[in-house]
């Protein structure tokens, strides 16, 4: 199903948006309870050392819910626990419990983070303390003001001992446990536990305006599909995708472990990274044009059917990254030759059936180097 909040221009594979994450892996964690004052994750949060989840750039609370919050420090009342990771480079991410760090920090200096206004505690709906109404933390008695401040709250804190090469373990922990009040979908959960250059790379990416043009929406995902598949595209542009032709993918996994290794965060591979997505981008952009991503009509191969196809992406730019490593010459490609390779009875099979299959991603990828590039 496509959610409200995601474009409506992708053309979705059952058997890839489905997958389930089965994992073989067994993790050795290590949990334990410490108890934070409120003005120790304030100074954590500022220093750098605790890390908020990137997915939400905004609240999900309102300026009510907010202020009830606050209202329930003041008067002592118990406070939900929240749930931190501690990651390899020893900072703490933020599973769940972000709305109510946030909501202190920003009542603390002063600022809605929302409007950028005077946070004053709203009565909206008539739960606030007569005391407190519309004040800001400035305007409370100082009492009141060290109150909020050493109050403390309950965390439950995660380390991954092993495996020790990644941190896949975040993934599950964080589709688990958090409840920001929606399913997250994939993307939107390795933004928030894959912090780094590389999902830096995907943001600056995204902003590419001939691949958007490509991908068929000039606005970005909310729900984060379009960077999800710029990552797909460096996953799948591997020796282990070309090397295991009777492998299958389980692609959540896959770009889970691809986006965890530290190797893809080296400043040298995301320097190459950046000029192998720009480079097929311009030359699919110049030469086959903005349909180069899409497919035909199933009943009528002669009309294009404009939706984002994620198999025919992954066969036209890792096939033009091979012929660019081959030395062919990228001008040859042109969307009448796009046509012809999405006419050939093997192609078509290839991105319609088992597309996370290794046989057939090289499959179409091999198609599409011949179709396109003349190379046999």
């Amino acid at each position: 199903m496509i959610d409200s909040d995601t474009l409506d221009n992708i053309e979705e594979i059952p058997e890839e948006t489905n997958d389930d994450y089965v994992n073989d892996d067994l993790y050795n964690i290590n949990s334990w309870g410490a108890d934070y004052s409120f003005r120790e994750l304030i100074s954590m949060y500022q220093d750098g050392d605790l890390v908020k989840p990137e997915l939400q750039r905004k609240y999900v609370w309102g300026k009510p819910e907010a202020s009830r919050f606050v209202d329930s420090v003041l008067l002592g009342l118990p406070i939900p626990s929240i749930f931190l990771a501690k990651t390899t480079d020893n900072k703490m991410l933020i599973i769940d419990g972000y709305q109510r760090i946030m909501t202190i920090n920003d009542y603390v200096r002063g600022i809605w983070s929302e409007n950028n206004k005077v946070f004053k505690l709203s009565n909206i709906r008539g739960k606030i303390n007569h005391r407190w109404i519309d004040k800001s933390f400035s305007e409370l008695p100082d009492s009141e003001q060290r109150k909020i401040k050493t109050s403390t709250i309950h965390a439950i804190i995660f380390e991954q001992k092993t495996p020790n090469e990644n941190d896949t373990s975040l993934f599950q922990i964080f589709e688990r446990i958090n409840t920001s009040g929606r399913s997250l979908l994939p993307q939107e959960i390795r933004n928030c536990v894959y912090q780094g250059k590389l999902n830096s790379l995907l943001f600056e990416l995204n902003l590419n305006t001939k691949w958007r043009t490509l991908f068929g929406n000039d606005n970005e995902d909310q729900r984060m599909r379009d960077l999800e598949y710029i990552l797909r595209f460096f996953a799948l542009n591997t020796e282990f995708v070309f090397s295991n032709p009777k492998s299958s993918i389980t692609l959540k996994k896959y770009l889970n472990e691809f986006m965890g290794d530290k190797s893809n965060n080296a400043e040298s591979q995301i320097e190459l990274h950046r000029k192998e997505f720009t480079l097929c981008i311009n030359s699919i952009y110049e030469n086959i044009g903005e349909n180069a991503f899409y497919n035909v009509q199933s009943n009528d191969l002669a009309t294009i059917r404009k939706r984002f196809y994620p198999p025919i992406y992954d066969a036209v730019m890792i096939a033009t990254s091979k012929a660019k490593a081959m030395g062919l010459d990228l001008s040859t490609a042109s969307e009448e030759k796009r046509i012809n390779l999405l006419k050939d009875a093997s192609f078509r099979k290839y991105i319609s059936e088992g597309t996370m299959q290794t046989e057939h991603i090289n499959g179409r990828i091999n198609l599409a180097l011949k179709y396109l590039y003349n190379y046999e």
